[in-house]
């Protein structure tokens, strides 16, 4: 029977994050079991940084963005002699289930825990959706709908002054946010870890769509492809003598308050998460798929999510440039 449940949020923070423990908090109440707050993820247990009382936490804290428990990365814990140590310590505080909230690092360590007995679940953190299992990930929407409206209001100076612009976006090895924000936002130009065209190729597309008459070329990149964004925008001016600008979104992407999307995505995995605990299951990954809460082994998850859209990316391309 779990009497008391850990939960601590780690790695990248995201939107909606801090719905996910709100209700936790809530349904463990609902079935009388006590929750031990972690601050600044795994390391939290080691400085013993546990919020024994919440009542200072904001009123409606679950519709803020970020994360109220903090989070840091914390690589030491991929040790195992660690993770033995911050077993004992949870089970010195009596805690007898943790679950985690983050990406595929924080999962790992919610694995090794249970492996050592623990019973935990995870919750997928991240606003880069590149969990494997789950269709969508807490943050991933609210940081796709930043991107957009960042990009629409580029869109709207370039216009002014008839330029191009390059819009880096994050998404680590996973391509959904520069897909689906230049499916959203008509970007001429999409370049992915699964489709790279050329300098010339790029610089003579932009050149095509203003000899069309277009006032504006937007090209969205995911991060971690191209080396030197300047350097492309340097390249592209050159050759079409059109000003371009690179614009890295950076750290923007994660902040701001979750969409109604995520907020209602975390509180129902948040509320699997402690229900499947007080049902006495362990090692689990929550996710969703075809519009259902569903559950993965963790060790299942582990594999990064790629999927190859190349030829996809290619016909939006052209799409987008006509």
């Amino acid at each position: 029977m779990v009497k008391r449940i850990a939960v601590l949020t780690s790695g990248g923070d995201s939107p909606g994050m801090n719905s996910a423990i709100a209700a936790i908090l809530k349904t463990a109440a609902r079935y009388n079991v006590k929750v031990l707050p972690i601050e600044q993820g795994y390391s939290g247990i080691f400085s013993s940084e546990f919020v024994r009382y919440t009542t200072h936490w904001p009123y409606n804290f679950d519709s803020q963005g970020g994360t109220i428990l903090g989070s840091t990365r914390y690589p030491e814990f991929a040790k195992e002699e660690v993770q033995v140590i911050a077993k004992g310590i949870l089970e010195e505080e009596n805690v007898d289930a943790l679950i985690v909230i983050g990406g595929d690092g924080t999962y790992k360590g919610g694995y090794e825990l249970h492996r050592l007995g623990l019973k935990v679940m995870a919750l997928p953190g991240t606003i880069d959706n590149d969990i494997a299992h789950t269709d969508y990930t807490i943050g991933f929407d609210t940081a796709l709908n930043t991107i957009v409206e960042s990009i629409d209001k580029l869109r709207d100076t370039a216009a002014s002054h008839k330029r191009c612009f390059i819009v880096e976006v994050m998404g680590r090895h996973c391509q959904d946010l520069a897909y689906y924000s230049a499916l959203a936002t008509g970007s001429e130009i999409i370049i992915t870890n699964t489709f790279v065209p050329t300098k010339e190729e790029i610089a003579s597309e932009v050149a095509k769509q203003f000899a069309k008459g277009k006032k504006s070329v937007v090209i969205t990149v995911s991060e971690n492809v191209l080396e030197n964004l300047k350097e492309l925008a340097q390249f592209i001016e050159k050759k079409t003598r059109i000003t371009t600008r690179e614009i890295v979104l950076g750290h923007l992407q994660r902040g701001g308050r979750p969409s109604a999307f995520d907020r209602i995505l975390a509180a129902q995995m948040g509320i699997k998460a402690v229900e499947a605990l007080i049902d006495g299951n362990s090692g689990l990954a929550v996710g969703f798929k075809d519009g259902k809460i569903n559950f993965t082994p963790l060790e299942d998850v582990f594999d990064t999510k790629i999927t190859d859209n190349a030829k996809i990316i290619k016909q939006l391309s052209k799409i987008n440039q006509s």
